[in-house]
């Protein structure tokens, strides 16, 4: 058995929770690293990089969530992914308004800021994502 296959195995026995924990650090920890770098490296303002960090966090949340957390649905596609698509749109927006709210009213570094808003949005796309986007339907 391949090391890979060991443990993908070993994920897909956590609970459904902590897969989704997972996925999320993960999807989040790019998205922080994106709009990091973009600020860092380019100079972008952090409610722009913020998007595109978004866009690119979204493959890893999708794939990881399809292919791990909601697996048991084998619910993919197209209609899958504009579901998926649309809950995170509608977190990233609350995560925009809350990260421009954090910026404007706390002291708090930009990046710690939109690390704490990204803790808090993951409730509501996880209630989301389990009973619409991902949830299996009939054949």
């Amino acid at each position: 058995m391949s090391v890979g296959r060991a443990v993908l195995q070993r994920l897909q026995a956590l609970p459904q929770g902590l897969q989704f924990v997972l996925v999320g650090g993960s999807a989040a920890a790019t998205h922080l690293a994106v709009v990091g770098l973009l600020v860092a490296l380019w100079g972008l303002p952090p409610l722009g990089a913020n998007v595109l960090g978004f866009l690119v966090a979204f493959i890893v949340s999708y794939n990881g969530h399809a292919w791990l957390t909601f697996a048991v649905a084998q619910a993919r596609g197209w209609g899958t992914v504009a579901r998926f698509f649309a809950v995170a749109c509608l977190s990233f927006v609350a995560n925009e308004l809350l990260y421009a709210a954090a910026l404007h009213w706390l002291d708090w570094h930009y990046f710690w800021s939109l690390a704490a808003v990204l803790v808090l949005v993951a409730i509501g796309t996880f209630v989301l994502s389990k009973f619409w986007a991902f949830k299996a339907r009939a054949a």
